[in-house]
């Protein structure tokens, strides 16, 4: 794959697919891209924003399908309202993209830590509520976006909320982690029932987004939040870059069930390639307990992948 990028993505005619988070950032470049090549996409946003996404998606793609859905990840019956509307028989790709990182400590709709509710139980929920649809369709992919920073800290399996002690930036890397966990064992239930879908995960590097100032911004840490904007502007790459790991793993032929890809260089910048991964989130074990807590916590079971 070297040099990898949005010319080497094969045509996408006929496929349909649903990015979270696809107002701005990294979904955006995402939902974009396969709309230009043809894909049917569903921009699944957490406030209205979401339509002028759509437009602009539309513009970039004349003539592609292209509507914005209504999804707060951190609300679990905005969740189930979304898989009960999605109106579509076949789910080829599922991008598990949209997340906070690094907020003050809060709550979602439901009780559970931002981060964690967020970034991973609402979309745990999401895709075990759209199963169905990606097991009827041949091919389909789950693409879940963590990062880098999954490598500060494991899930803790007795804290999974944070509220014995909250520190932000070592929630937001539990969160990550809990995302390839996910994929983890996710590729190895659907393995086990002979199914042809495949996880798999991705992580953008640096990329320029307004994930980094979002946490200072809401906190009025004009600092933090200054020293973020020149981050962006010295050190990170893109958000078109930082979207091309994601790209690959959703559109590429070959790709693996639980393969993690990332930038080339030093895991921080450049084309799409394999990236490292902390050994906890290839545990067995791990996964299966975060699984199983999972299920717990959202209500939402994963029935037809059952060993």
């Amino acid at each position: 794959m070297p040099g990898w990028n949005t010319r080497d993505m094969p045509d996408q005619s006929g496929r349909t697919a649903v990015v979270t988070g696809a107002n701005s950032g990294l979904g955006l470049v995402t939902a974009r891209e396969l709309a230009r090549r043809g894909a049917r996409v569903v921009l699944a946003c957490r406030t209205a924003r979401g339509s002028g996404a759509a437009d602009r998606v539309r513009r970039a793609a004349p003539g592609a399908e292209v509507e914005f859905a209504r999804l707060d990840l951190g609300d679990l019956g905005s969740v189930r309202e979304f898989a009960e509307w999605y109106p579509y028989q076949r789910l080829d790709l599922l991008v598990d993209n949209a997340g906070v990182m690094a907020p003050p400590y809060g709550t979602t709709a439901d009780g559970f830590e931002t981060q964690f509710g967020v970034n991973h139980l609402g979309h745990f929920a999401l895709t075990g509520l759209l199963l169905p649809r990606l097991l009827d369709t041949p091919g389909a992919r789950v693409v879940t976006v963590s990062s880098v920073l999954h490598a500060l800290a494991n899930v803790d399996p007795r804290d999974l909320n944070s509220a014995r002690r909250y520190r932000r930036w070592i929630a937001y890397a539990r969160s990550k982690t809990a995302n390839l966990l996910f994929t983890h064992e996710l590729a190895r239930r659907l393995a086990a029932t002979g199914s042809d879908v495949v996880a798999t995960a991705a992580h953008p590097g640096y990329a320029a987004t307004n994930l980094q100032t979002a946490g200072p911004r809401a906190e009025g840490r004009r600092t933090a939040e200054r020293l973020m904007e020149a981050g962006n502007r010295v050190l990170a790459q893109p958000a078109e870059a930082g979207a091309l790991p994601t790209l690959y793993a959703a559109t590429s032929p070959g790709v693996r069930p639980d393969s993690f890809h990332g930038p080339s260089f030093a895991m921080w910048r450049g084309a799409p390639a394999p990236s490292w991964r902390a050994p906890w989130t290839l545990d067995d074990r791990g996964g299966r307990l975060l699984w199983e807590a999972s299920e717990r916590l959202t209500g939402v079971s994963y029935d037809a992948l059952e060993d």
